[in-house]
């Protein structure tokens, strides 16, 4: 039987163009990063499976790829449960490793700690365009700093990074999950409720405020509360000073360093930004992970319709592992969606060097061979990239593929000497 082709659904094969795009980004990311004072980390793709099962990763965890127990751990016949065959998983994020990282390297740390992690996550997620079950996330954190420095912190570096990567015109939105607590409580909803209701509010720029009172009368609510939560974004809809309008309505509801707090925010960044962006507040931004304990953001690109970023605060993360709360907030680019957008506009890497071909002829003696070689050595000390390769016998076929691979320049050598 032939062996299989293909790689695994859900996975793909990157090719060199691709990887020359995906290689300058990294490379911009952490250039801009380490400008900011983020550190590089790495961790293992494989997590406890105790730990991406703690009720932090949403509806992530029911999309883990898990592993089987290895050796003499395996006991199939005896197994009873998925406990008894299962210890490990792969990451589906890289939030739970950075803080199991921490808690256990916290001594060997300075404080606030300001982390850089780059690397693949898996979900056994439905594969689409744009979305596979691995791929890389790009993730910054700071965990130890409780004011809004580290959200403010955040939101620069990483729109400085999009800003140098050539994005423009695009918006990061703002919210805040102890609003969104405020906004239900004042309007009647249960405790026990807040979960369903937020799901609704996460789909109001899809389906409109009258999709979500339908949405919230086929849920069964309390009528009462229904409408006093929609009659409440009816009215933000209407204020020109949204987040005065919640210090009104909510007084008594929102903690009184919310509001406050999400103007400093934003008034910091719109004073301080370097990019070409905006940015807005949002009451409808919920974010899924149900980690997040305060501030929360989104990275939304109007023009093409989509959002390609995203985090939060979660103070309360940390003491899941060591017993004691540390403050801790992050931001994560889409890297593989900003990959996907600099493709389909054709991004050309600025400053690239020139790329060029060295044809040979085949049976090219020994001695002719060194001096074409230390020909491209030459042009390569000067900056160049220099590909040497035999020369095909179709050879308009195999200069068009260099050509297409942006080599500018191809030399042919012939069975003599150089001149």
């Amino acid at each position: 039987m032939a062996l299989v082709k293909k790689p695994v659904t859900g996975m793909k094969d990157i090719l060199p163009a691709e990887m020359e795009i995906r290689d300058y980004c990294i490379s911009v990311i952490k250039k801009t990063y380490a400008a900011f004072g983020f550190s590089s980390i790495e961790t293992p793709c494989v997590e406890n499976i105790a730990n991406l099962t703690s009720k932090q990763g949403g509806d992530n965890e029911k999309l883990i790829f898990k592993i089987l127990k290895r050796g003499e751990k395996l006991r199939l016949a005896e197994a009873k449960e998925e406990a008894d065959l299962v210890d490990g998983g792969l990451r589906y994020d890289l939030t739970v490793p950075l803080v199991r990282y921490f808690s256990a390297h916290a001594a060997e740390l300075p404080m606030p700690f300001k982390a850089l992690q780059m690397g693949n996550v898996w979900r056994a997620d439905r594969p689409q365009k744009g979305r596979y079950r691995q791929f890389m996330q790009c993730d910054i954190d700071i965990i130890g700093e409780p004011s809004n420095l580290a959200e403010i912190e955040l939101i620069l570096a990483t729109t400085t990074t999009l800003g140098n990567l050539g994005f423009k015109n695009f918006q990061i939105r703002i919210n805040e999950r102890r609003l969104l607590k405020a906004m239900a409580a004042y309007s009647g909803f249960t405790p026990g409720q807040y979960d369903e209701v937020f799901i609704i509010l996460d789909k109001m720029d899809k389906i409109g405020l009258e999709g979500a009172a339908q949405e919230l009368e086929k849920g069964g609510y309390d009528p009462a509360a229904s409408k006093r939560f929609i009659d409440l974004f009816r009215g933000l809809e209407e204020a020109q000073d949204q987040l005065g309008y919640l210090e009104e309505q909510l007084q008594g509801f929102a903690e009184p360093d919310v509001i406050p707090g999400l103007r400093e925010i934003m008034e910091s960044v719109e004073a301080t930004k370097e990019a070409d962006f905006k940015i807005v507040f949002d009451p409808t931004i919920v974010r899924g992970m149900s980690y997040y304990t305060g501030t929360i953001f989104e990275i939304a690109m109007p023009e093409l319709g989509i959002s390609c970023g995203g985090g939060g605060r979660y103070d309360s993360m940390v003491g899941k592992f060591t017993g004691s709360d540390v403050p801790a907030c992050g931001f994560s680019i889409g890297f593989e969606r900003i990959i996907l957008i600099l493709m389909e506009q054709g991004f050309s890497i600025p400053g690239s060097p020139q790329k060029k071909a060295y044809l040979i002829e085949k049976n090219m003696p020994a001695e002719r061979l060194r001096e074409v070689i230390k020909e491209a050595q030459r042009e390569r000390a000067q900056g160049c990239e220099v590909l040497i390769a035999r020369m095909a016998k179709n050879k308009k076929f195999q200069k068009q593929q260099l050509h297409d691979r942006g080599i500018t320049e191809i030399r042919e050598f012939f069975n003599k000497p150089l001149q």
